[in-house]
């Protein structure tokens, strides 16, 4: 076993008995790198990438590329998961170098950390000559080797931050529209070609715009992704992407970042509309979530491998979730067999006459189709299971609880609103060291909290989660902790600029310190710090944070009309910047009736970026609630902009025709 033994990682520890003499990403490396005199050799992934298994298979598990990279190089192993800071910057390296990045990532860096060569998957007889070629480079050119990491670390340091611009107008929207409707597919949604990620941020975007345009590309992108194979129509849940325009085909991993997200906008589609088919997607993909990724701490793991082992023994991409017709047979016989197969279109749509399963329209027969579901299901448990990376992420978990702590309460589920406040739990007692302002750690595992400082996505997408939780439940305690974290968002990261970085003024000194404003699988941590801060100001009145959410909506503008994709979370707050957002107090007695109609009502408004704020209005410690009272005995609702609020109203009916105006 090599230094990955005592990790808590799962990805570091999947490396732990390779033939490398991996070392974990720390000063220990540095220091041997420079007693020995060699290059590091930065290898960088995740537990759920298909293509990191299989560099490790070829070359990390092989004992003759395993020599090779020990004599030559001291090896590091980093699970970008745990590390984005590190993961952000090398990144940005290998796409200055080579035009385009990846995992698994593979850096050449001098002892001191700065990258001088770097790429991402490479077989291994290609990978066996660049070790020894770079190892010579290093022996016989070390003036130009060092030359051309200072030069990388030079460019690199230019293109950090972004520059300050003004709060979107309501026409810089509108052109983030037209933006993205020049790329949108109107056949199979999406936008672009193949490979097609799930779009959350943009579609959560579309559908606050509202245009009749907007919610079109919603819509059709919302069906097709339900209807297509990247959704498991079995279990409930999303694949990572689609390698094929169609949504057919995935990459089989499943993240828990995509899936809060997309259960989330998925709720909001069917406030929206009643879109049945929304409305199942959000239950199944929540039960997936409580069913296969809660951890025994009532936290949620991080992904599902993409490979599983097959019948044969061998292990392989999708195998937990393809059928073939003989097998639908198996399972259910010649005439429900036959019937299921045609309606999940089994017919060879993957590998070897393999199928993943599409649902391209609702059977008509719902008995007959969930009794042959739920046999499939059943069947399907019998099988080996993908791997599980079972560490618990702060900020992915604050997107799971904003996520469902609304479906739960928009769907009447108290189930979904328990789960959403144990992972709150978990976030506040074990991975917040201190508070006022509070410091989060990114990750945990078993109970264990990790050591790597949380970014400012954990900070900004955990307030998020948290001041979700307290517009559901009215339980001020939420309400304070995102206030705690949100100071020191505003203490730690600000570029000076306007914009924030996303490593903490305290955190370990890299080569350069990231920062990246745009939308990736999850939403950047300056949008996440800007909606959260615009949410944390509806309810206090505080200039101050409004002030700093307007400023890190700056690049919003320059984004909108050519880059929209990389801007949806952004745009999506610029919308609730630009109508209020919209404030609701409601004021009376929690287990009343009448209250909880009130309540209901109001998360029911899809007003963009709408604040609930619930108490009984004595001794409020949530100032939008101060002042606030009951009207004649009943329990009243108060719409507010700008802590500016209308005449209180005593009926669902009333409230919701304010909220409309």
């Amino acid at each position: 076993m090599n230094r990955l033994g005592g990790e808590t990682s799962p990805y570091l520890l999947q490396h732990a008995d390779n033939p490398v003499d991996w070392f974990p990403w720390g000063e220990e490396a540095f220091a041997e790198a420079r007693e020995r005199d060699v290059p590091l050799l930065i290898s960088v992934g995740y537990s759920a990438c298909h293509w990191c298994h299989v560099m490790a298979h070829e070359s990390f598990e092989d004992e003759a590329t395993a020599t090779l990279m020990n004599e030559l190089f001291v090896n590091v192993k980093v699970d970008r998961e745990e590390r984005p800071d590190v993961d952000a910057v090398y990144m940005s390296a290998v796409q200055a170098m080579t035009g385009q990045g990846g995992w698994p990532m593979t850096v050449f860096a001098t002892p001191d950390g700065h990258p001088f060569y770097a790429g991402t998957y490479f077989p291994r007889p290609y990978f066996q000559r660049l070790l020894r070629t770079v190892a010579q480079v290093w022996r016989q050119d070390r003036e130009g080797v060092l030359a051309q990491g200072a030069k990388v670390v030079e460019a690199l340091a230019g293109r950090t931050g972004a520059p300050p611009g003004p709060l979107p107008t309501a026409e810089t929207l509108d052109r983030a529209v037209r933006n993205l409707a020049e790329t949108f597919d109107e056949r199979r949604g999406g936008f672009g070609g193949a490979p097609k990620f799930p779009p959350s941020m943009v579609l959560e975007f579309l559908l606050r715009h509202g245009t009749r345009e907007a919610l079109a590309m919603a819509e059709t992108t919302m069906e097709a992704m339900a209807r297509g194979g990247i959704y498991d129509q079995l279990g409930g849940g999303f694949a990572r992407y689609s390698v094929d325009v169609d949504w057919v085909v995935p990459h089989f991993e499943k993240m828990l970042y995509d899936n809060a997200l997309l259960l989330r906008v998925y709720a909001h589609w069917w406030r929206a509309t009643g879109s049945v088919l929304a409305r199942r997607v959000v239950l199944e993909t929540a039960d997936w979530l409580l069913r296969e990724m809660r951890t025994p701490e009532g936290g949620f793991a991080s992904a599902l491998d993409a490979d599983s082992e097959g019948p044969d023994g061998t292990h392989g991409e999708g195998l937990f979730y393809i059928w073939t017709p003989e097998q639908f047979r198996e399972v259910l016989g010649d005439e429900d067999g036959a019937w299921a197969a045609s309606v999940f279109e089994v017919t060879g749509t993957f590998e070897h006459g393999t199928s993943v399963l599409q649902l391209p329209a609702d059977p008509d027969d719902p008995d007959r189709f969930d009794r042959v579901r739920t046999a499939l299901r059943a069947a399907r448990e019998r099988r080996p299971r993908p791997g599980r990376d079972d560490k618990i992420v702060a900020a992915w978990n604050g997107l799971a609880i904003a996520a469902l702590a609304e479906a739960g309460a928009l769907f009447d589920h108290p189930d979904l609103i328990d789960a959403a406040r144990r992972a709150a739990e978990l976030l506040d007692d074990l991975h917040t060291v201190s508070r006022g302002p509070a410091r989060l750690l990114r990750t945990s595992r078993d109970g264990r909290a990790g050591t790597n400082a949380g970014m400012l996505e954990d900070y900004a997408d955990t307030a998020e989660g948290f001041l979700t939780l307290y517009a559901v439940t009215g339980e001020s305690r939420w309400f304070h902790r995102a206030g705690d974290l949100l100071e020191t968002v505003l203490t730690r990261f600000p570029d000076g600029s306007g914009g924030f970085y996303d490593a903490p003024d305290d955190g370990e000194r890299l080569f350069q310190r990231p920062q990246d404003p745009t939308d990736n699988a999850t939403p950047s941590g300056q949008f996440a710090a800007a909606g959260a801060l615009l949410s944390y100001a509806a309810l206090t009145g505080s200039a101050r944070h409004r002030e700093a959410a307007e400023a890190a909506l700056g690049p919003v503008s320059a984004l909108a009309e050519r880059y929209a994709r990389f801007a949806g979370w952004g745009l999506a707050v610029a919308e609730a910047a630009l109508r209020g957002p919209a404030e609701v107090a409601i004021v009376g007695p929690p287990g009343d009736a009448r209250t909880r109609a009130l309540h209901r009502a109001a998360l029911m408004s899809g007003a963009p970026g709408l604040v609930v704020a619930l108490g009984t209005g004595n001794h409020a410690d949530v100032p939008l609630l101060e002042g606030r009272g009951m009207v004649d005995g009943s329990p009243a609702a108060y719409v507010c902009r700008r802590f500016t609020c209308r005449a209180p109203v005593t009926s669902p009916a009333e409230l919701r025709a304010e909220l409309a105006r």
